[in-house]
């Protein structure tokens, strides 16, 4: 039996990994497949596998590019949803701030540099042309830091995935004042350069059974409950999200990959970009 690590949010959209895994569908290719929840999201993530504490991750797509341009000796897979992710752009429930332009020249919390919730800060604030420059950021590492932050005006607004985000904004934690959908397909399965060179075979097994997994998903009977009881989510959002999201068993796109590159570059971001193969499986 042969252990790969792998890392990933603890959120709906990774519910079939954790299937897949409580139905020994891994250890019948003789893979003990080990998942560990990361709620600090794709900024630790990109470290963690740059550093070789994991061997493959379910990670956002423009997190991961960047960290690869920067030298993170990992490539892209393939994707995992292809669909774009929707993000709520929130404030504390009591916060003065009403509309997005309140939101110019304020404080946005970030679980880390090089995170989603940062990179979308920046694509946020091109999109309402307004001055890179001026973004200001406090680092809040997960969830429960934002919430923190936002209460106690460390920091004046959030970005984060908008159906994890609900139960807050429900229940009067935060207050949701827009929704910004991001211009690509939102997660790729990543791995390390070491994994893929000594493991070749393996990873094929394990992208063979969570693109079965993925292919039937939503016809699954009554997984709308399922991932309403597993995530503490109202029964009417999870449909709504899954009638949004589409899982994917194919290649990332060259032409994906340049608009995430061409972006992050304009941005300021990354300051070169490298060729496709250099970032794709």
């Amino acid at each position: 039996m042969k252990k790969v690590r792998i890392i990933g949010v603890p959120e709906h959209f990774n519910l079939p990994w954790q299937m897949a895994i409580e139905e020994h569908a891994f250890k019948e290719r003789g893979i003990d497949l080990e998942w560990t929840d990361i709620p600090e999201g794709t900024g630790k993530m990109s470290q963690m596998l740059a550093e070789n504490e994991t061997d493959l991750a379910i990670i956002l797509t423009e997190g991961m590019v960047k960290s690869i341009v920067e030298g993170n000796p990992s490539k892209i897979i393939q994707e995992y949803i292809a669909s774009s992710l929707l993000w709520g752009i929130h404030v504390a429930a009591n916060s003065e701030f009403k509309t997005i332009s309140d939101l110019e020249n304020t404080k946005a919390a970030i679980s880390r540099f090089g995170s989603g919730s940062h990179l979308m800060s920046y694509l946020l604030a091109q999109n309402k042309n307004w001055n890179l420059g001026k973004l200001q950021f406090e680092v809040i590492d997960n969830l429960d830091g934002a919430i923190t932050a936002l209460t106690q005006k460390k920091a004046d607004y959030f970005m984060w995935e908008h159906f994890t985000t609900k139960p807050l904004v429900d229940d009067g934690t935060f207050r949701r004042i827009e929704d910004y959908l991001a211009p690509w397909p939102c997660f790729v399965i990543a791995a390390t350069n070491n994994f893929i060179e000594e493991n070749s075979n393996l990873l094929e097994h394990i992208i063979e059974v969570i693109n079965m997994y993925t292919s039937e998903f939503k016809n699954i009977p009554s997984i709308d409950r399922t991932l309403s009881n597993e995530y503490g989510l109202k029964l009417e959002d999870i449909n709504d999200w899954l009638a949004m999201t589409k899982w994917s068993q194919s290649k990332l796109s060259k032409a994906s990959l340049e608009k995430v590159q061409e972006t992050l570059f304009e941005l300021k971001l990354i300051t070169i970009k490298i060729p496709s193969e250099a970032i794709l499986y």
